[in-house]
C-alpha cells in the first residue's frame, strides 16, 4: 500500500490496474486506518483520474453481492458530498419516477457530509433493508421500486467504513457509489457535486451499454437545484439548461433545506409527498424526477415534468410509498 501512497504523494496518478490493487488491499484488510485516511485525503487535494475511478469501480462490482433484477431498471442517485444539506431529492425522485411507471432499483447509503442520507431517511420511515434478491424483485414487481443499502452489498468496504465516518467529509467513495449499483441497472440518473466529476462520469458511462443522465447545478449542488443553471450529460452530449425553461423561479438554498436531524428530514420527506410541500420543493422534485423519467422512457422532459408534478399533487407517490412500507 505504501508504494502506491508514495506515488500519489508525488502527484502521479495510478493506472487502472494499480487502483484495482489498492482497493483489493483495502478489501482484504491489508491497509491500516492511517493508510486508508491518507488515500482518501489525496483525492480531497486533487481530482480523481478516469483510470483510477474505473479501477476502483471494477473491483467493487466484482466483489459485491450481485442483484439479478427481472426487469429493465434504473438507478436514481446522487454522489452526495455537496455539503448543501438539501431534502432527500434523489430518494424522492426515485419514488416519483416509480409512481410514473419506471422500475427503480435505487442504491444508497447513510449520509457522510449531510444530516440525513438516503438510507437514514428510509430507515427512519420504516423501510427494512435487505440483500435478499427475491424480496427486492417482489418490491420491483409490485411497487416499481426497491432500495439497496450499500453496506449490505459491498462487504469489501467494511474496513474503510469507520475511517470514512470519522473523517465526515466527501471522499472518492462518494464518487463511486452511483457507479457500483449491485443490480447493474440498464438506466442511470446521477447527480454530481462537481463539474469535473460530471465529465469523468460522462466519459465512463459512454463506455457502457446503458442510457444515462448526469446532472450538476453550476452553484455546486449534486442535483438540479433550481437555484442556478445546470449541466446535463447524456449519450447525445452535454447541454446547459436554465430552470426558467421549466418556469422555475424564486428558488433559494433555504427553500431546499433538509432539516437539522434525521427525524426532521423524514418529516420534510413525508410532507412533500403528502401534499404539504412548498411550491419550491415540489418543482425541484419534479424537475429532477422528469430527467429520470425521460432517461428511462424517452418522453420529452417537459412532458415528464408535468407528469411528475401530477404524481406528487395527486398523492400517487405517497400511496406508493405507504404501500411499499406496509407490504414489506
Amino acid at each position: 500500500m505504501r508504494r502506491y501512497l508514495k506515488k500519489l504523494y508525488e502527484s502521479r496518478s495510478l493506472s487502472k490496474e494499480e487502483a484495482r490493487e489498492v482497493l483489493l488491499l483495502i478489501s482484504e484488510g491489508k491497509a491500516n486506518p492511517s493508510e486508508m485516511a491518507s488515500l482518501l485525503t489525496v483525492y480531497l487535494a486533487r481530482p480523481i483520474r478516469v483510470e483510477e475511478l474505473s479501477g476502483y469501480r471494477d473491483v467493487l462490482l466484482e466483489l459485491c453481492i450481485p442483484v439479478a433484477v427481472e426487469f429493465p431498471s434504473m438507478d436514481v442517485c446522487g454522489t452526495g458530498g455537496d455539503s448543501k444539506n438539501t431534502f432527500n431529492i434523489s430518494t424522492l425522485s426515485a419514488l416519483v419516477a416509480a409512481a410514473c411507471g419506471v422500475k427503480v432499483a435505487k442504491h444508497g447509503n447513510y449520509g457522510v457530509s449531510s444530516v440525513s442520507g438516503s438510507s437514514n431517511g428510509l430507515e427512519n420511515l420504516g423501510y427494512k433493508f435487505t440483500n435478499k434478491v427475491d424480496i427486492l424483485n417482489r418490491q420491483l414487481d409490485k411497487h416499481n421500486i426497491c432500495f439497496m443499502h450499500a453496506p449490505l452489498f459491498h462487504p469489501a468496504l467494511k474496513h474503510v467504513a469507520p475511517v470514512r465516518k470519522e473523517m465526515g467529509v466527501k471522499t472518492f467513495f462518494n464518487m463511486l457509489g452511483p457507479l457500483v449499483n449491485p443490480a447493474r441497472t440498464s438506466h442511470k440518473m446521477v447527480g454530481v457535486y462537481d463539474l469535473e466529476l460530471a465529465r469523468v462520469y460522462h466519459y465512463l458511462l459512454q463506455e457502457e451499454d446503458r442510457s444515462y443522465c448526469v446532472v450538476h447545478s453550476l452553484d455546486g449542488y449534486d442535483e438540479i437545484s433550481g437555484t442556478s443553471d445546470f449541466k446535463v450529460y447524456t449519450q447525445k452530449g452535454e447541454q446547459l439548461v436554465s430552470p426558467s425553461e421549466f418556469g422555475l423561479n424564486g428558488i433559494t438554498e433555504q427553500s431546499l433545506f433538509g432539516g437539522d436531524t434525521v427525524a426532521a428530514a423524514a418529516k420534510i420527506f413525508t410532507d412533500i409527498i403528502g401534499g404539504k410541500g412548498t411550491r419550491e420543493q415540489v418543482e425541484v422534485l419534479a424537475i429532477n424526477s422528469a430527467y429520470a423519467i425521460h432517461c428511462y422512457s424517452g418522453k420529452t422532459v417537459k412532458d415528464c415534468f408535468e407528469e411528475a408534478k401530477e404524481a406528487i399533487r395527486s398523492k400517487k407517490v405517497y400511496n406508493l410509498f405507504s404501500n411499499l412500507i406496509n407490504q414489506q
